[in-house]
C-alpha cells in the first residue's frame, strides 16, 4: 500500500514537471565579423601637371663676321720694305667708308687706330692719314711721315692726309678722300705750298683753300 502511494506521488510529480514550459536558452547567433578591406589610403589630390615648358625663342643669328686677317697689322707692316708696299695694300684692300664720311660730315670723328683700320680695311680721311703715317714711319723712319691738314673755307670742311719725304722732296699720300682724282700719292713737291697750288688746280671742290700745314 505504501509502495503504491509512493509510486503515485512520483508519477504526479513527473507529470507536473513534464507539463511546465521548457525554456530554451537561445544563444544569439554568432555572426562572423564582417571582413573589412584593408584601410585605403586617403585619396590623394590628382597630381598637378607641370607647367608647360616654353620653348626657347630662336635667337637672331648674327651676321657672318668679317674674317680676321691672316696676319696682324704689326706682322704685315714688318714685311713691307718701302712706301710702294703700303700703296699696293691701300689700293687693293682699303676702301673709303662713305657711310662714316656722311655721319661725321663737317666734324672730326674719333680717329681709328692703325690696327682697327687694318682690320676693317676701310675708313675716311683721318683714319687713312694716321694709318699711312704710322705705317711709313715703321717701314722707314727716314720718311719722316707727318699729318697734314688742309684748312678750307667755309670752316668745318678741313681735310687730313699724310706727307712723307723721299730723295729730298715731299710726297702726299691721300686714300681718305671721296674724290677719285685726288686719291693716291702726289708729288714730288718742294714744299706744302706747292701742294696747295696742286690741290687748288685739281680738286673738284669749290672751297677756297686757306692753308696747308703740318698738324702738330
Amino acid at each position: 500500500m505504501r509502495l503504491d502511494l509512493r509510486i503515485l506521488v512520483v508519477g504526479i510529480l513527473f507529470l507536473l514537471w513534464a507539463c511546465q514550459p521548457t525554456q530554451v536558452k537561445i544563444q544569439p547567433e554568432k555572426t562572423s565579423p564582417a571582413k573589412t578591406s584593408p584601410a585605403e589610403p586617403l585619396a590623394k589630390e590628382p597630381p598637378q601637371s607641370p607647367p608647360p615648358v616654353e620653348s626657347p625663342r630662336p635667337q637672331e643669328k648674327p651676321g657672318p663676321a668679317a674674317p680676321l686677317p691672316a696676319k696682324t697689322y704689326a706682322e704685315m707692316v714688318s714685311q713691307w720694305k718701302s712706301h710702294q708696299d703700303l700703296v699696293k695694300w691701300m689700293e687693293k684692300d682699303f676702301s673709303f667708308d662713305s657711310e662714316r664720311f656722311k655721319r661725321f660730315e663737317q666734324q672730326l670723328p674719333p680717329p681709328r687706330t692703325p690696327e682697327e683700320t687694318f682690320r676693317l680695311k676701310s675708313g675716311i680721311y683721318i683714319d687713312a692719314a694716321i694709318f699711312a703715317r704710322e705705317s711709313l714711319n715703321r717701314i722707314n723712319p727716314s720718311y719722316k711721315a707727318q699729318l697734314v691738314v688742309i684748312i678750307m673755307r667755309p670752316y668745318g670742311y678741313n681735310h687730313y692726309l699724310c706727307s712723307f719725304r723721299k730723295d729730298g722732296s715731299i710726297y702726299i699720300m691721300d686714300y681718305g678722300t671721296p674724290s677719285a682724282a685726288m686719291t693716291g700719292v702726289q708729288g714730288p713737291f718742294k714744299s706744302l705750298d706747292d701742294y696747295k697750288k696742286f690741290y687748288q688746280r685739281n680738286s673738284p671742290t669749290n672751297r677756297r683753300v686757306e692753308a696747308v700745314v703740318y698738324l702738330k
